[in-house]
């Protein structure tokens, strides 16, 4: 069986409102970041399957003989929510060598796209073939990149085995799938994050999936049609933090205070109700000033309440310092403790004070980027529509 070469890309993710909160049946507002993961699909004729992650000096080549001793007897469509195969997990992960305590993330990431692959193609013939995946997004930072790369995972090999129509026509740069081949990327994609995090909430794939923004409140996922994009600088503090430990913090605070943390968890989600009113206003109006004030306004709200919740810490303080001094508003983004920020741009910001600005930034040893949120989700592309240095890189294996 041979395949055709695909090149598709998917955003990472930040939460703009409602981090925390989200966990206590309020309103979360996720958003998709401007920063992606390409992969390039390839069909090759080596009699091997090749995974390619040069981010994290991954290199490695499996054959094809050997992989189908581990197909099992049906290998039928997984729903998303449904519960993995667990005969073929607990087989991929014997085939690996990979024990419960050895989850590193090039293991977590070879076991989510072989899972992929043999499910998919395990009914037919494995075909021969080269992924390879490069990634704008850093690692374990929050921002969604494990999600980015199985949203890619399960569009490449989808189209691969014939399950979804290639969009791409002769003409495009580039091109989207319609709303049900969307849903299927989704649901493999599901699939391969919990394999990578066990019991993940169905965000981060979704917002690599579709894109834009999405309100997530008490397990629902609800795309929002028509958002503005924004842009934003985004910094990583380079500061570890176990989102676990934070979230159990806020619990125990909650039931320590709950007179005094309910009605702070019910402003956190009255801001991203307002955040969403206004960004969906900003999308049938003109943009005026007063739009970008309340936006800073519900930033700052919110970064006051975070603290509140116990999820602040002094790099973070740092990053709202400094980029308050250049006029400039700031809030964590995920879980806090650390991780990563977001700084809102209005269109009017000089690029000389973004530069000095994300200088200052790398200053105290964080790493910056300008980007934007509220772009495209999952896509295919034309080789000469993916970034030069990208695909470059892609080109290589």
């Amino acid at each position: 069986m041979t395949v055709k070469d695909v090149f598709v890309s998917a955003p990472g993710k930040a939460i703009l409102h409602g981090e925390h909160a989200v966990v206590h049946g309020k309103v979360a507002l996720a958003v998709s970041l401007n920063l992606r993961t390409y992969l390039r699909l390839k069909g090759t004729t080596t009699g091997s399957v090749c995974i390619n992650l040069p981010n994290i000096d991954t290199f490695l080549c499996y054959d094809l003989s050997e992989l189908k001793q581990l197909i099992p007897v049906s290998c039928g469509k997984r729903e998303e929510g449904k519960p993995l195969d667990a005969e073929l997990v607990r087989k991929l992960r014997e085939f690996i060598s990979v024990t419960n305590g050895n989850l590193d993330t090039y293991n977590m990431a070879t076991l989510s796209f072989l899972y992929i692959y043999i499910s998919l193609f395990g009914s037919s013939e494995l075909p021969s073939l080269t992924v390879s995946v490069w990634s704008e997004l850093p690692t374990g930072a929050g921002l969604g990149s494990s999600a980015a790369y199985s949203v890619c995972l399960a569009s490449a090999l989808l189209c691969a085995s014939g399950a979804i129509p290639a969009p791409l026509k002769e003409s495009d740069q580039s091109a989207r799938w319609c709303q049900e081949d969307l849903e299927q990327i989704n649901s493999w994609a599901f699939q391969g994050e919990m394999i990578i995090h066990g019991n993940p909430s169905g965000v981060d794939n979704a917002v690599g999936t579709w894109g834009g923004m999405l309100r997530f409140l008490a397990g629902k996922i609800i795309p929002l049609s028509r958002v503005p994009l924004l842009r934003i600088l985004l910094t990583n503090t380079n500061v570890p933090r176990s989102t676990k430990v934070l979230v159990a913090g806020v619990k125990d605070k909650i039931n320590k205070f709950p007179s005094i943390m309910t009605p702070v968890l019910d402003s956190v989600d009255a801001i991203s109700c307002t955040c969403e009113k206004i960004l969906s206003e900003i999308t049938c109006e003109p943009i005026t000033g007063e739009h970008y004030n309340i936006l800073e306004e519900l930033i700052d709200i919110n970064q006051h309440h975070l603290n509140v919740m116990g999820v602040g810490h002094p790099s973070l303080d740092t990053l709202c310092q400094v980029t308050l001094t250049k006029g400039l508003h700031s809030k964590l983004t995920g879980a806090g403790g650390g991780g990563c920020g977001i700084t809102l741009l209005r269109p009017e910001t000089d690029s000389s004070v973004v530069q000095t600005t994300v200088q200052d930034l790398k200053d105290c040893g964080f790493d910056c980027w300008e980007t934007s949120i509220g772009g495209p989700g999952v896509q295919q592309h034309s080789p000469l529509s993916v970034k030069e240095e990208v695909l470059e890189i892609l080109n290589r294996y």
